[in-house]
């Protein structure tokens, strides 16, 4: 009995670990990004977006659940996905456009919280299968990708300002949109699937390993354009059938960013 005990504490404890994880990566890619370091940086971000992504699976499979560990999230996304992407856009870009560049990261910034903050005030009255706006792992994966992508050329940000300065407020401001994002919550690992799937998983992560910054960026754009096609397909579905708004588009009150019910992005 008191063996069980022992074994669920240490359970209980993993989903933080990861979370904690996650947040040194945001750390990580702030100080990288202050010694110039920006290849580095990126990377720490992408792999910050991984842990994320499985603290609120191992949670939910462990039954380990707990407010201390969704607020302990939205912390960690804050500065994970919120200050690590606007100081390294910063450092690498920004800067050179003086108070413009700091104003652009600012409101990078200043959205990701009010997303966490929309989030937060939101949970239970969602429609789990969409985000509504981008999630900030995503808008972080835009933002620090390019870089990433810039970086990997071993080109400079000089001379970049102002496509960075571009790129960082699409991303913030589509984060506190209200275009619709598909989770894919609906998908449940425990469940079998075909096949194919497995050989499809596989091809997709050689193609990713074949080359992780132009792949990954590829993957980021296409679903950031993606919830703006989903909106004019929406939108254009609705003045087709001409039904009121609530009766097309989804209530896309973001439920979380992560996989878990309870973890804002």
């Amino acid at each position: 009995m008191k063996s069980q005990k022992r074994r669920r504490r240490g359970i209980y404890i993993l989903p933080n670990i990861i979370t904690l994880s996650a947040l040194f990566c945001g750390f990580y890619a702030i100080v990288m990004s202050l010694d110039q370091e920006f290849k580095q940086a990126t990377t720490a971000i992408f792999i910050a977006m991984v842990l994320d992504n499985m603290d609120g699976r191992i949670a939910r499979l462990t039954r380990t659940q707990s407010e201390f560990g969704a607020q302990l999230d939205s912390l960690s996304d804050m500065v994970t996905f919120g200050v690590a992407p606007a100081v390294v856009a910063y450092e690498w870009a920004l800067k050179e456009l003086d108070r413009f560049g700091w104003a652009a990261a600012f409101i990078y910034c200043a959205c990701a919280a009010l997303r966490l903050a929309r989030f937060n005030t939101n949970i239970g009255t969602v429609d789990k299968r969409f985000f509504q706006g981008m999630s900030s792992p995503v808008a972080a994966g835009v933002v620090s990708g390019f870089i990433w992508h810039m970086s990997d050329f071993g080109i400079p940000g000089d001379g970049y300002g102002w496509i960075c300065f571009a790129i960082i407020i699409f991303a913030g401001i589509t984060m506190v949109s209200n275009i619709p994002f598909y989770s894919f919550k609906e998908i449940n690992i425990r469940r079998s699937v075909p096949f194919i799937f497995v050989i499809g998983l596989v091809l997709a992560v050689v193609t990713v390993a074949f080359d992780p910054p132009k792949v990954l960026y590829a993957a980021f754009v296409v679903y950031a354009a993606s919830g703006y096609m989903l909106f004019a397909w929406l939108k254009i579905r609705r003045l087709s059938l001409k039904t009121p708004p609530e009766a097309v588009l989804p209530e896309t009150e973001n439920g979380g960013d992560d996989a878990s019910d309870s973890k804002p992005m």
